[in-house]
């Protein structure tokens, strides 16, 4: 296949791209603003107008998109985090538009943050809406644009990801220092769920997307065994041999990190991925410990 990534060099795009390679019938050329730091046999383009008229993609996969926690959320974080992913998915829409030979498929990124804030116990699936908080219209408006794809005539495939868990990368790389220090804890109650998914699996249902050509629309990518801010805490504790005992009170959470932390760490929804499941796909990591070990230990 010829397959066109945005946000190739980031943790999920730098480990679908590894993935894909495994597979030698497989051409891939990443969107990148330092295509001179992308090695062969990947191809590397600055901007779409690099690409030749004989080019065809049989898929596109957009990941591209500023990190939304690397920073407190002012007004110019804020619109750098919504441009970064509003600006390159439009200009996506465009080029496929002038395409004779249009891609079969677009996966475009999306998050469980469409879902928004607002606290439930309950089983969120793909025919769940969101709200008017931050990380919600975002998502909105992302998978918005890119569904236009779909009027051009190409099967879209919204990801909408969970935390990532993986190597060298993700939410689990800023926790892991403090966890081995002895000062890792719950935040804010603890009650809060954590949709949580292992990277090969968040690849596996990309894999899956691409090979199969009923599913379409939102696609949650988390495990189907979510688990509260505390569970994850004592879990990862447990793997690591540390205790758990210095949790970080909400109070703090908003003082430090605004609507920010309030959003990504003291908000969570209980999400269940049906989409995938529904089509048979089987998860290698179920539970968070059998996660947690491979990524922490192997």
């Amino acid at each position: 296949m010829n397959i066109l990534i945005t946000g190739g060099t980031g943790f999920i795009g730098s480990a679908l791209c590894s993935r894909l390679l495994e597979e030698e019938n497989n051409k891939i050329v990443i969107l990148s603003r330092h295509p001179e730091k992308i090695k062969s046999p990947i191809q590397a383009i600055a901007d779409l107008s690099d690409l030749k008229d004989n080019d065809a993609f049989d898929v596109v996969i957009n990941l591209a998109g500023e990190p939304i926690a690397n920073k407190r959320w002012n007004d110019k974080q804020k619109h750098q985090i919504f441009s970064s992913r509003i600006d390159i998915t439009e200009k996506l829409i465009s080029y496929f538009e002038t395409l004779e030979n249009k891609p079969k498929l677009l996966i475009s990124g999306s998050a469980i943050g469409y879902y928004g804030i607002d606290k439930t116990d309950n089983a969120i699936e793909e025919k769940d809406n969101g709200d008017n908080s931050f990380s919600s219209e975002l998502c909105q408006k992302w998978e918005d644009v890119a569904l236009k794809a779909e009027k051009l005539g190409i099967r879209t495939c919204l990801l909408r990801t969970g935390i990532v868990l993986g190597k060298n990368g993700g939410a689990l790389n800023k926790m892991l220092p403090l966890f081995k220090m002895y000062l890792g804890g719950r935040i804010g109650n603890g009650k809060q769920w954590m949709s949580w998914i292992h990277i090969n699996d968040l690849i596996g249902i990309i894999l899956y997307c691409i090979n199969h050509d009923n599913l379409k629309g939102a696609v949650n990518g988390t495990s189907p065994n979510p688990v509260t801010n505390q569970v994850f805490t004592k879990t990862l504790g447990m793997i690591l041999k540390r205790p758990t005992i210095f949790p970080m009170p909400a109070l703090a959470v908003k003082l430090l990190m605004g609507k920010m932390g309030e959003e990504l760490l003291l908000a969570g929804k209980k999400i269940r991925p049906k989409k995938a499941l529904d089509a048979g796909y089987i998860f290698k990591y179920k539970t968070l410990e059998e996660a947690l070990i491979n990524v922490v230990w192997k």
